[in-house]
């Protein structure tokens, strides 16, 4: 696909910037009415992705303010626009799913074909359910959802988002290896339904600083798991600041034989759920990255604004990317921790 043999050219001259968080600047922007003129049932208070239809003028303007800033990845506002995920919000909002996902990526299409030379990436969150572990501790072998059920979700929102004209697909969040492996399948399928290629992005998050993730595989492992996606970029966002992803971002950048992407939280939240790290300390953990040439794309997670695009921009604009280093030729297993066969 065109896009992505443009997108590995440009990511071999220099380093490449992703946006920043969504929910902060929406926050930012006051908004109080999500439902709009739609007439749904339940309060729609928070329903970040749903603005995207009552909204597009919030959700353009922020999109616009990162591109300004400097990102030359965008993603659409589609982190929770699947139908598990709108279902805490009613029936009539999960019905929703394709509008607002279509809705979400012509609206980033439009600002990336506005400012030129921009990618566009469909978000897929984790959803709020996982298929690795129990919700009732009194039953191990209990599952919310199914993995046909979680797959199919995740085509639906894929089969949208393709039809709004993003470039990529990218799986973010990643908390259990299973999930994704589910969205994986439903993007492998979407392609074959729709006769093209979906390039995917995988983006794992970790929830101890022991470098695993909600299921227990450390990045080692969910390399080693996903790797016969062929993703197109590998990485890790969200999970805690700059600075303590780094050891773990090592590990991958080591291994992964693609280009490598990491977006970071701007630190840990405080007490009241807000981040104060600011533009340019975060931007001076991301230099250590650039220093040791760990990534070849980089951008900011929850708490990044514009502000923090832009210093990360600034940082990287000059450096020398990331050298993918030569697939081994190994036969690589995972459980929570990989096992290499070598001859």
């Amino acid at each position: 696909m065109p896009d992505a043999d443009a997108f590995r050219a440009e990511a071999g001259r220099r380093v490449l910037v992703k946006d920043g968080a969504y929910g902060t600047m929406i926050q930012a922007a006051g908004v109080t009415d999500y439902g709009g003129e739609l007439g749904l049932a339940a309060d729609q208070k928070g329903n970040n992705d749903l603005l995207n239809l009552t909204r597009p003028d919030v959700v353009a303007g922020i999109c616009r303010a990162f591109a300004e800033a400097g990102a030359d990845v965008l993603a659409t506002n589609t982190f929770n626009a699947n139908a598990i995920s709108l279902g805490d919000y009613g029936e009539d909002a999960a019905g929703l799913v394709g509008d607002i996902n279509r809705a979400a990526a012509r609206i980033t299409r439009e600002v990336a074909d506005a400012h030129g030379g921009r990618w566009v990436a469909g978000a897929l969150g984790p959803t709020n359910k996982t298929l690795s572990l129990s919700p009732d501790v009194n039953d191990p072998g209990f599952r919310e959802v199914t993995f046909a059920e979680v797959k199919a979700v995740y085509r639906q929102q894929v089969e949208a988002l393709a039809e709004g004209g993003v470039d990529f697909i990218l799986i973010e969040t990643v908390f259990d290896t299973l999930n994704a492996k589910a969205a994986i399948m439903a993007v492998l399928e979407a392609e074959r339904a729709l006769g093209r290629p979906l390039p995917m992005m995988l983006s794992m998050t970790l929830t101890d600083l022991s470098g695993r993730n909600l299921s227990g595989h450390t990045v080692e492992a969910f390399w080693a798991s996903v790797r016969h996606a062929r993703p197109l970029t590998i990485g890790l966002n969200c999970s805690f600041g700059a600075q303590q992803l780094r050891p773990h971002l090592a590990v991958l950048a080591a291994q992964a034989e693609t280009l490598v992407m990491a977006y970071p939280n701007a630190g840990l939240p405080n007490d009241l759920g807000a981040y104060d790290e600011a533009a340019e300390e975060t931007a001076a953990q991301v230099g250590e990255w650039i220093a040791d040439k760990l990534v070849n794309v980089v951008g900011g997670c929850c708490g990044t604004t514009p502000a923090h695009i832009a210093a990360i921009a600034g940082t990287v604009a000059g450096a020398a990317p990331r050298t993918i280093p030569d697939a081994r030729h190994v036969t690589t297993l995972a459980g929570l921790e990989p096992m290499v066969i070598a001859a």
